[in-house]
Parts: structure tokens; sequence; C-alpha cells
């Protein structure tokens, strides 16, 4: 986003003349402050202290000047957002992210496997509200290899920018890791250990009580312990490296899955994902490993 100050004449007419800058380091530093990027700012008037060593006392008084600017553009933009997020009605804010990815293979193995995801998000200014679903399907030679879905609803209650509570609500199905369905009721709290503009990281904990129905020795309720981690790091505006991972720990059965993906910029909102996904069913079906791992090359479209 970007403040042009030369669109603003009152605020403009705010700021001192510095007549004793040269114009080029005073435009440098003006355009530096209109990107209202920190980065680019505190390298500009950097490099202009450094080549400028006569005016540094001008640089600061002018530096000041338009960091008092930008803070003002900041906060009027902070409160129309607020207003806009209050006024908004339930079906309104959402943001997401919907990918899809397939595969077929012909001649001596007959292979076809479809994958979709749709995650999405809607972010209030107390409640945060999260909705995930997936389902992956694959047959070879006509029979069934894999099948799995998962379903969950997640509301959060923000205390402030990093500690919050909350509830979940989630389904899943996988036959062929021993169960054919389970419900999970949880809740907990949320802390945002690292919140910066290119680097989250989000962890979680808390109880929950999980109902599930397996293949062969029938359903059963337990209580178990929650935990999860979500990481993204934006190494560029077109590349993002996410980590996700949660563990389930139950007195008869735990289970643990993780997903590791890189994200690369296509065209406008159309990304191209690399995933790699880890599942672990301690009490998986005698005939079945307990681990799975799956490799994912997707198309992903982010609203």
């Amino acid at each position: 986003m970007k403040f042009w100050f030369s669109a603003v004449p009152p605020l403009l007419l705010a700021a001192p003349a510095h007549a004793q800058l040269a114009e080029p380091v005073r435009a440098m530093i003006e355009s530096a402050y209109s990107t209202g990027n920190d980065a680019t700012i505190a390298a500009v008037v950097s490099t202009a202290k450094q080549t400028n060593p006569d005016d540094i006392a001008e640089i600061n008084r002018m530096a000041a000047g338009y960091a008092a600017l930008l803070e003002n553009v900041r906060l009027k933009e902070r409160e129309a957002n607020e207003a806009r997020i209050a006024a908004a009605g339930f079906l309104e804010i959402w943001k997401g992210e919907v990918e899809f990815g397939a595969s077929r293979a012909t001649g001596n193995t007959r292979n076809l496997g479809v994958y979709g995801a749709a995650n999405l998000t809607r972010d209030a200014l107390q409640w945060r509200q999260k909705l995930n679903a997936r389902v992956e399907i694959q047959t070879t030679n006509g029979e069934t290899t894999t099948e799995r879905a998962l379903l969950a609803y997640q509301p959060n209650y923000k205390f402030d920018e990093r500690l919050y509570v909350y509830g979940i609500g989630q389904y899943e199905h996988d036959r062929f890791l021993g169960y054919t369905d389970r419900y999970t009721l949880g809740a907990g709290i949320g802390y945002s250990l690292i919140q910066k503009p290119r680097l989250k990281m989000d962890f979680e904990g808390g109880p929950a009580i999980r109902h599930t129905k397996f293949v062969e020795t029938g359903g059963q309720t337990t209580p178990a312990a929650r935990a999860s981690v979500v990481t993204k790091w934006t190494i560029t505006p077109t590349l993002i490296l996410a980590q996700s991972a949660s563990l389930y720990i139950e007195k008869e059965n735990s289970n643990a899955s993780a997903t590791a993906s890189l994200d690369t910029k296509l065209l406008g909102a159309l990304k191209a994902r690399f995933s790699y996904n880890v599942l672990h069913e301690r009490d998986a079906l005698e005939s079945r490993k307990e681990t799975d791992t799956v490799s994912r090359a997707t198309l992903v479209y982010s609203f």
C-alpha cells in the first residue's frame, strides 16, 4: 500500500520546508515515505545520512515530520478498516483459497486421483472464524486405494493481537488408516509466538473429546490432548513457505499430521503449490503401515 502525500495537500502544508537540503535528497526521502514501507524508509534515511553527514540534523527533522504524517494516515486507515469490519454482515469479509489437483495414468497401471481443498477465514474485530475442508480419492486398476476427507470449523476469540481462545469441531474419514468416522470437539488457548510482516507462527493447545468408529474394533469415545503449530514465511512477494502440524494424544490411540508447502505466484490470484503431507495413526489397520506420506503439485486460487 502506498501513501501518496502529494495527494493530501493539507498534510503537506504541515510538513517543514527543509530548504537547506538538496532537492535530490528531499525527493528521495519523500519518495521513501510515500511507499509506506518501514524497511524502505529506514534504508533510504540511513543512506541519506551516510552520503550527507553535514545535514544529519536536517534529515532527522524531515524524517520526523514525515513519520508523523505517515502515522496519521495509518491511524485513519485503521479506523476506517475497523468501521468497515464492524458493519460487515456474517457472509461478508471472508477470505480464503480453493486448491485442486488431479492425476491420471494409463497403460500397465490405471490410476486416477483427485484432490480438492478449501480454506476460509473471517477475521473480525474480536472473533476470527476458520472453515477448512479437504477431500482426496484415488483409484488404482479400478480399486479405491485412498479415500479420506476432513471438515473442520474453528472460532477464535481474540483478547489482543497475539492471545486468543479457540473452539474446534472436526470430522475426519480415512478407512485406509483404520477408521470410517472420527468426530472431535475441543477448546484451548492459542498464542502468536511470532508476528512479523514476513514471518508468523501460531501455537495452540488444549483438551478435546474424540469419538472414533474404527474399521475393525467399532466405536469408542476418549478424552485427548491437542497441540498444533502453524508457520508462514513470506520469502518474497511471490514465494511463500508454510508449515502446519497437529498432534492428538489419546489413551487408546494417538495420531499426528503435518504439511509443508511452497507456493509460487503464477498469474493474478492463481498460485502453484508444491506440498508434502505426513499422516500417522498409531492404531492403524494391521494390514496397513501406520504412516502415510503424500507429495502433491496443485493449483490454488486465492480470494
